[in-house]
């Protein structure tokens, strides 16, 4: 949705059956990544369910593909937990878009979320239609061989997660993720993800920052 135009009744949409919901918390979080017309979209909590990197399972292609001499890819996901909570975007898009999007999300399993599961800025009331959040499938096997965080998601994510939350939104999202121990592989000069972002200045030193826990070091750019 263009930033200049007013946001729809999603209300109304809601009761024609042509709206639905999902909640993006890794790439789907950076508007500039979504590929869809979509509908309106609000930053918001998701309760119960965790983050975490993951190896990248065998499932075949996943758009992502390995290079001549790189690891293979881990994943973002998230799975239910007690206790936990994370940021992400609510998307709102049209029912005849769904299928897009699980393709996008082909190596995920859609679940159904409650309304009460989600937490929102105040004043903002969710429409009356389905809601959705994709988590990885955790029954296939993982991938043998090397697995690396690409450089060129990373900064999709982080990028994302700085326009809807601010810089303490990017140090949440690392605090609020587990597995961050797993090596960051540097291909920005060559992006193996498609849906790569250009980062600001501002954008490289602020995460590179993050990412090393306080210490002003610079990734290396896009």
């Amino acid at each position: 949705m263009p930033a200049d135009q007013p946001e729809p009744d999603l209300h109304a949409l809601a009761r024609t059956g042509d709206l639905i919901g999902y909640f993006g918390y890794g790439s789907l979080v950076n508007r500039a990544t979504l590929r869809t017309e979509i509908v309106a979209a609000w930053p918001a909590r998701l309760k119960g369910w965790r983050r975490y990197w993951r190896a990248q399972p065998d499932i075949g292609s996943t758009g992502v593909e390995d290079g001549p001499d790189g690891p293979r890819p881990s994943l973002l996901t998230a799975g239910r937990a007690q206790g936990a909570a994370i940021d992400g975007l609510l998307v709102f898009d049209r029912r005849l878009n769904l299928g897009a999007v699980d393709a996008r999300e082909a190596h995920y399993h859609r679940r159904e979320i409650a309304a009460e599961d989600l937490q929102l800025a105040p004043g903002l009331a969710l429409p009356g239609c389905p809601l959705y959040v994709y988590e990885a499938r955790a029954e296939l096997p993982e991938l043998p061989g090397g697995h690396a965080i690409l450089g060129s998601y990373l900064d999709a994510v982080l990028q994302g997660f700085h326009r809807e939350f601010g810089p303490d939104g990017v140090r949440r999202f690392i605090a609020e993720t587990d597995e961050f121990h797993t090596p960051i592989h540097d291909d920005r000069h060559e992006p193996r993800y498609p849906r790569n972002v250009i980062l600001s200045d501002e954008e490289r030193l602020l995460f590179g920052t993050a990412l090393t826990g306080g210490a002003e070091t610079p990734i290396s750019g896009t």
